[in-house]
């Protein structure tokens, strides 16, 4: 076992190799532009076609290459509900296959300081709301996602262990539900709130007169913008160090019913809104206890009215280009 590396948290180097894995998806796209803005001189990212991170030898092959400093590894092979239950087979082994050899190329060339990003979906399927850190492993997982749940368990645990063995001060973080420029607006593939501002859009662009959406509308859900993400990321990194993973989220949430209302009016939709009861509504409530993050100084501050409009703005902008 290695002795700890002596390391207070602080001011990121600007002018070290900074990799973000991940660099083109929603929260990796998100850290990529946070980094910039923040004058970080020495981002490298590379593209699933460019760099295959389940090929185990080409990312040895690049860490040697690139010899980074710092490491976001925002990479994942991510889809909603639909997708994870048909396909829990590649949601479990090409999400393990990708952190452990990025997290073995790290360690095996020192890299100093690494952010793991995981899912609020790693907690218990009932666990105590708000959901605390200490959660984890305490109950069953929601069964739609528990493969990709388990990788992204198998991430923290691989964090734990290399700051127990090797002394490296690696963190986690496990964000709430995120939205916003770069997400997957599939029909098959996006998350919640996405398919609804797709939904919403299309229905009021074609005068649809009712909109008819699954369940009740009761469940609660929190919403966290991705350049708040990336924010907390970035600040996680400069002020905050300790084995346990951190949540992500705004400490609030709302009903289904009031995202869609909200959805709604930021598209312009003036038609019916209907609930069909007949479908399932999941888990009743998802919302993350951020105390441990408010004590390592960040809060979020974009609003979700105001976040859900600026993501209808930035997915009529770029219909021709985003992921369909």
């Amino acid at each position: 076992m290695s002795e700890p590396i002596s390391f207070t948290p602080g001011s990121l180097d600007r002018d070290s190799t900074f990799y973000v894995a991940g660099h083109r998806g929603l929260v990796g796209s998100a850290i990529w532009r946070k980094l910039e803005t923040e004058g970080f001189k020495q981002l490298v990212g590379k593209s699933s076609a460019e760099l295959d991170l389940k090929d185990r030898n080409a990312v040895f092959e690049f860490f040697a290459r690139s010899n980074p400093r710092y490491v976001v590894l925002a990479a994942a092979k991510v889809g909603g509900i639909l997708a994870n239950n048909t396909y829990p087979v590649d949601f479990l082994s090409d999400n393990l296959r990708i952190q452990v050899n990025v997290l073995d190329a790290a360690r095996e060339h020192g890299v100093e300081r690494l952010l793991f990003l995981g899912s609020s979906c790693i907690y218990p399927k009932f666990a105590e709301q708000p959901i605390r850190e200490d959660s984890l492993l305490t109950g069953h997982l929601e069964p739609t996602n528990d493969a990709y749940a388990i990788a992204k368990i198998a991430g923290i645990m691989q964090v734990q262990a290399v700051r127990r063995q090797y002394g490296l001060p690696w963190i986690s973080a496990m964000p709430t539900n995120l939205y916003g420029p770069g997400d997957n607006f599939s029909p098959e593939g996006s998350h919640v709130l996405p398919a609804l501002i797709r939904r919403y859009d299309e229905a009021a662009k074609s005068s649809t007169p009712v909109v008819t959406n699954w369940g009740s509308g009761s469940p609660r859900r929190e919403f966290l913008h991705v350049d708040d993400m990336a924010a907390a990321c970035l600040h996680l990194l400069e002020n905050y160090d300790g084995p346990e993973q951190v949540n992500v989220g705004t400490g609030t949430d709302v009903t289904i019913k009031e995202l869609a209302e909200i959805v709604a009016d930021s598209v312009g939709f003036s038609g019916a809104i209907e609930w069909d009861t007949s479908k399932p509504d999941g888990t009743p409530r998802k919302l993350l206890d951020v105390s441990k993050l408010s004590k390592a100084g960040w809060s979020a501050s974009i609003g979700l009215e105001e976040g859900i409009r600026a993501t209808v703005d930035w997915y009529r902008s770029n219909l021709a280009e985003i992921r369909s």
